[in-house]
């Protein structure tokens, strides 16, 4: 058996290395993927950075990575449907099937979720191995860049599509690439008023070529301006929490009509506080979101993208494989929103 290179988390605590991995192996029910692209997720900034989350769902060495495009390399025996060769990328979500929820047709709520990339040898490497009814084939039209971002943005599609958007206002907490990308699905789905919150410049005027009417920083101030400014009167009717930040937890419930809903995104750091009094009088639906609807939201995703969706301004670098250190820096700085890692050139 030959080696690949791959990206890992080696040991507990803060870093990544550049390791030689075995290749893995397609049991019958696998598919091996060629890895053409991949893009960093803000889990992978956790996990490099070894927060209290990541130290509870890591366990090294494990490859990181669950955004991707690529090839079908290998086949197990029992898989149809798939050829040598083709273009494909990958549901990071690997369920059971046999729960309670997989059984009813709800797989994304499988209590039993195994994250690629996290629970998992994942894809920031030559090769990734997934179970076939993970492999998500692509259409001509859709080009490697977008395809390899998928994963994200179906968390952006599931989010923003939690609730009903058609002329309602809505606020975006956290401008990283998903809540801009969130922005932009706002705008598509019939959003009257669309705000984003972020701490960072370079995000807010990112948020607003994606679509926001508004962006601005966080906190009450900030928001209430931009409320006055839109002739808002009573409040946002959806708020999206993307930021995994407790202010912009604060932000959103704070300025949430009576009877508004709130999609929470954002995987917290450490515990965070709540004011549940404020969730209680104000009536709030909370809706919490983890991954996509399988395969519904890519679905959707796809639809929108060939009726116009456009998210290609997310992407703003990319490096080879061997660089990755400095992909991370780049986005833990704030000074990119998406970047992809390039990991075998394309055919």
């Amino acid at each position: 058996m030959g080696t690949v290179k791959a990206v890992a988390k080696t040991r507990r605590g803060p870093g990544l290395e550049l390791i030689d991995r075995p290749e893995p192996t397609a049991g019958p029910d696998d598919v091996i993927v060629a890895v053409t692209s991949a893009a960093i997720c803000g889990t992978d900034l956790h996990i490099r950075s070894w927060d209290t989350w990541a130290e509870g769902n890591v366990t090294p060495v494990t490859v990181l990575g669950h955004e991707f495009v690529g090839t079908v390399a290998a086949i197990g025996s029992n898989v149809s449907g798939l050829r040598i060769g083709q273009r494909v990328a990958g549901e990071g979500h690997i369920t059971c099937g046999r729960c309670r929820r997989c059984r009813a047709g709800d797989p994304h709520l499988c209590r039993a979720t195994v994250g690629i990339g996290v629970h998992r040898d994942g894809a920031f490497a030559e090769q990734v191995a997934l179970p076939a009814t993970n492999v998500y084939p692509l259409p001509e039209w859709l080009d490697d860049d977008i395809a390899a971002i998928l994963d994200p943005l179906g968390n952006a599609v599931h989010t923003t599509l939690a609730f009903d958007l058609v002329g309602e206002d809505v606020l975006v907490t956290g401008a990283g690439p998903i809540g801009q990308m969130a922005a932009a699905i706002a705008r598509h789905a019939g959003a009257r008023h669309v705000v984003v919150t972020d701490p960072v410049a370079e995000r807010r005027d990112a948020a607003l070529r994606m679509g926001a009417d508004l962006a601005v920083p966080p906190g009450s101030a900030s928001l209430g301006e931009a409320m006055g400014d839109l002739g808002m009167v009573e409040g946002f009717d959806v708020a999206l929490e993307m930021s995994g930040h407790p202010g912009g937890l604060d932000d959103a419930t704070s300025t949430l009509v009576h009877g508004g809903r709130l999609a929470l995104l954002g995987v917290f750091g450490e515990p965070t506080p709540v004011d549940l009094n404020r969730l209680i009088f104000k009536s709030l639906t909370v809706q919490g979101i983890y991954g996509r609807q399988i395969f519904d939201t890519w679905y959707k995703a796809l639809a929108m993208l060939r009726s116009g969706l456009d998210v290609r301004p997310v992407i703003s670098g990319r490096f080879p494989l061997e660089r990755f250190d400095e992909a991370f820096d780049e986005l833990e700085d704030g000074r990119m929103q998406k970047v992809l890692l390039d990991v075998a050139p394309a055919d």
